[in-house]
């Protein structure tokens, strides 16, 4: 807490003097742009000063011989908002570039990029190298000021030298902004914008490619949330992004008549009533008509139901992609056509920037249908990702809510209107109320081209025609919107109540904690004193760990789900138990073999002193001398900044790993909000987590009597904290000690032993060994194992218990089952090549430890041992 303060009480000054050293290509660049758009008065007013005449850029400024004008062009940033945008844009990638790549680099790209962008577009426009002509004269007539175009090449080019985790993030956001400023806009600005992107993305790995070790794998599931999320926000905002433009020329500018239809131009008006009243003529006066709040926010509500949709997303919520996939496919239906009616209409505003008639067509009947198209595509191949539900009946409420509010806005628009029949154009019947109905609830931009029977003129008419869709459609966002956030009570929830309060009351083994995660099912003694955490995969009841309750009736509470098993045909395995679950399942008649060991460190008398400890001072010192502090915080309590670095600590460690994360006994993000969990942080002055350990409690007789190790990160980087998982344990073990806990448990170490490679470990457990060498350069498990044994403790073996050998094929694919649910067929090809990539000695070694020895053992043990009373009841 020291160092908190210590950055809290920083002078002004001295945090701007400490950001000049840290970031001085970032800060001279912001200071410029600043003190230009001051001095010259371009701030308020960008396009005043004769200065900006001279200096812009463009394909007219470079062709009158104005060679200067690239770089010149980005001393000027606009108005007051433009100022603001282009600050954000250099503070997002100045200071990461100038801490990667040096400052030389990052000038080198912030220049390079944006000169180059702009040469290119030009070029491109001279030549009229574009199938739409008309586009290109467009953006031969125009010239840009700014320094966002450079920015975003920076921070492009910078990604390659990021982490996965970071680069996969960075490339998303900087490369979805300019597609849809182009695509919806298509001003030269933005055109160069996503050029200047291009050409940083594509620089950048060229040059700083190298520093990555292998291809990042693909996406966690919560990672994938969250780019899935951003894609269809961004897709949501682009429509807006046309309709703000003042003169959108961007291919997709069409599509903001689907959301943000704006209203006609009086003088077209009367030009298309000058000749009676016509279809044409009454659907222009309707579109006129729709100005104000209320339409406004009609026009809005698809944007902020794809909002609230991407929100559901970022979730990983199933009725999120559910009607993300219905809102897509109608909008695309909606699109085709509207494209319809816009090719077939003689009203050039809708398409303007296209003069060829045979491309207009094509593109209005098109375009419209093609990004929901593409997001529903999207949706489906990401399917899998989003399988979080919401409590029961919670969209079935807002189901009979919506429809109860249709009904009756419905009722009361047909009721006000023929109440107020006189404030409309032409008093209308209740079958023509009746018809018009279905039209409230549409945004406005799908009635452009609608003819209506009668028009709205006095206030109750007017208000009753804006708001009733308005109404509808909000409760419906809001019914939607609390669905995704409420968490789902699982059935299971309240067997896990009951199975907490045992371990709490009664108390388990040092692991006993995991039994209590997501996932499990539980069976209880009778009577209820003691309990089994299992999940059944594939007929294989797998237990998580010992039982828990009171020790004298665990014996028993084996016995028992044994006896369960059998009734239901389930082949039970008791996973990673120890000797005393091992002992009551001998004398069932069970078979075991150990699997991991347990590391135990007491903290009765511990001290680090003397030479073992040499690794475990120095690290200690090193964070001492580093301003690095341990702070304890419960997950769910802890400062936002600090959580979000978690996140992104265990997000980069499962980029980097390319292989799935695991999970059943070993914790991930999601047991840490579980607040009886004590989460222990590796911080410095500047709020920088450089590592993060979670403890689980350990209960005896209702009292925590120790502590378990779980979730173990670093930070990765160029500059890491190389002690910090040393550091983090023995500030845990040197605290807990003081609160009074008797010991510390490291967890176990999977497919490692102490004993490893003495002459009477059992075949199989050398097969489990072998398995261990092949994944030890993708999981690492013995190098966690010898990590752990430098704080000298003590060792307990962990078995797996099962019926027969002959099961044990079923059990390990349960096993693996268990611990990577959601791995693909690329997640799998991919971990096979890796375990090709070792050396041929140790290849030969594992395929002839895991195929010669594990089926002949399993046969022979099953020919010589197996017993016709065997539990399980089957083979």
């Amino acid at each position: 807490m020291d160092a908190e303060r210590r950055g809290r009480t920083r002078t002004l000054p001295t945090t701007l003097v400490r950001l000049a050293r840290r970031a001085p290509i970032t800060c001279g660049v912001l200071a410029v742009g600043w003190a230009v758009g001051v001095l010259t008065w371009t701030l308020p007013a960008p396009a005043a000063h004769a200065l900006v005449a001279f200096l812009t850029s463009g394909p007219r400024p470079l062709s009158a011989g104005h060679w200067w004008s690239p770089v010149t062009a980005m001393l000027f940033w606009g108005g007051i908002g433009a100022h603001f945008l282009t600050t954000a844009a250099v503070v997002v990638a100045g200071p990461v570039a100038e801490r990667r790549i040096g400052p030389f680099r990052t000038a080198l790209f912030l220049v390079g990029t944006q000169v180059l962008g702009t040469v290119l577009v030009s070029a491109f426009v001279q030549v009229g190298v574009l199938f739409d002509r008309s586009w290109v004269d467009v953006l031969g007539t125009q010239e840009m000021t700014s320094a966002a175009p450079g920015a975003f090449g920076l921070g492009l080019a910078t990604s390659a030298a990021l982490s996965a985790l970071w680069r996969r993030r960075l490339r998303v956001i900087l490369l979805t902004v300019p597609v849809m400023l182009v695509a919806y806009s298509g001003q030269l600005s933005d055109v160069v914008l996503l050029a200047s992107a291009l050409i940083g993305l594509v620089s950048g790995a060229w040059m700083f490619g190298h520093r990555r070790d292998r291809r990042p794998g693909p996406a966690s599931r919560n990672e994938t949330r969250v780019l899935v999320a951003i894609v269809v926000a961004a897709t949501a905002v682009g429509p807006v992004i046309a309709a703000a433009a003042h003169t959108p020329i961007g291919p997709l500018a069409v599509l903001r008549f689907l959301l943000l239809s704006p209203p006609p131009d009086p003088g077209a008006v009367l030009q298309a009533c000058a000749h009676g009243v016509n279809r044409h003529c009454r659907a222009m006066e309707a579109r006129q008509r729709l100005f104000g709040f209320g339409p406004a926010l009609a026009s809005a509500l698809p944007v902020i139901v794809l909002l609230v949709i991407a929100e559901g997303l970022r979730r990983g919520r199933r009725a999120a992609w559910v009607l993300g996939m219905a809102v897509n496919v109608v909008l695309a239906a909606l699109g085709v056509w509207l494209g319809a009616l816009i090719a077939s209409t003689p009203d050039e505003a809708m398409v303007a920037y296209t003069t060829a008639p045979g491309v207009r067509a094509a593109l209005a009947t098109v375009v419209p249908a093609l990004v929901p198209a593409v997001i529903a595509a999207l949706l489906w191949f990401t399917r899998e990702q989003f399988e979080v539900k919401a409590p029961r009946r919670t969209y079935r409420r807002t189901a009979v809510l919506a429809a109860a509010m249709f009904v009756g806005l419905s009722a009361l628009y047909v009721v006000v209107g023929l109440v107020a029949s006189g404030q409309f154009d032409t008093p209308p019947t209740v079958l023509a109320l009746l018809a018009d109905v279905p039209l409230r609830f549409l945004p406005p931009g799908y009635l452009g081209e609608v003819a209506p029977s009668f028009l709205p003129q006095g206030p109750v008419a007017t208000a009753v025609s804006d708001w009733v869709g308005v109404v509808f459609w909000l409760v419906v966002v809001g019914g939607l919107l609390v669905g995704f956030v409420r968490s789902r009570i699982d059935p299971a929830s309240a067997d896990a109540a009951r199975a907490r309060a045992i371990l709490v009351e009664h108390g388990g083994t040092d692991l006993a904690w995991i039994t209590t995660w997501a996932g499990n099912s539980y069976w209880f003694a009778d009577p209820p004193d003691a309990a089994v955490a299992y999940r059944v995969i594939g007929g294989v009841a797998l237990t998580t760990g010992d039982p828990i309750g009171s020790p004298e009736r665990r014996a028993a509470a084996v016995a028992g789900f044994v006896a369960t098993c059998a009734e239901r045909g389930w082949v039970p395995a008791f996973y990673s138990v120890t000797t005393a679950t091992r002992d009551a399942c001998s004398a069932l008649g069970l078979r075991s073999v150990q699997v991991a060991e347990e590391i135990v460190l007491p903290l009765a008398g511990l001290s680090f002193t003397g030479r073992r400890w040499q690794d475990v001072r120095t690290a200690l010192n090193k964070a001492g001398k580093q301003g690095i502090t341990a702070e304890w915080f419960a997950f769910a309590k802890a400062p936002l900044a600090i959580t979000d670095q978690i996140r992104a600590i265990s997000e980069e460690w499962v980029a980097d790993k390319g292989l799935p994360e695991m999970g059943f006994t070993l914790g991930g993000l999601a047991e840490l909000a579980d607040d009886a969990v004590r989460v222990l942080v590796a911080v410095d002055a500047d709020r920088t987590v450089h590592g993060v350990t979670s403890w689980m409690p350990v209960h005896r007789d209702g009292k925590v009597v120790g502590w378990t190790l779980d979730f173990m990160r670093r930070r990765s980087g160029p500059d890491p904290f190389r002690g910090v998982s040393e550091f983090l344990v023995a500030s845990a073990a040197r605290d807990l000690q003081e609160e009074g806990a008797q010991f510390l448990s490291l967890s176990g170490s999977p497919l490692a032993r102490q004993d490893r490679g003495t002459g009477d470990a059992r075949r199989l457990e050398r097969v489990l060994d072998g398995l261990g060498a092949a994944l030890e350069p993708i999981y690492g498990f013995r190098s966690l194992h010898a990590f752990k044994a430098k704080f000298q403790p003590e060792y307990a073996p962990l078995h797996l218990c099962y019926p027969d050998p002959a099961a044990l094929p079923s059990i390990g694919l349960a096993i693996g089952r268990a611990y990577v649910p959601h791995i693909g067929a690329r997640q799998s090809a991919k971990l096979l090549a890796r375990l090709r990539r070792g050396s041929p000695e140790d290849r030969s070694s594992n395929v002839r430890a895991i195929l010669s020895e594990a089926v002949p053992d399993a046969r022979a043990e099953a020919r010589t041992d197996a017993r016709p009373d065997s539990v399980g009841g089957r083979s």
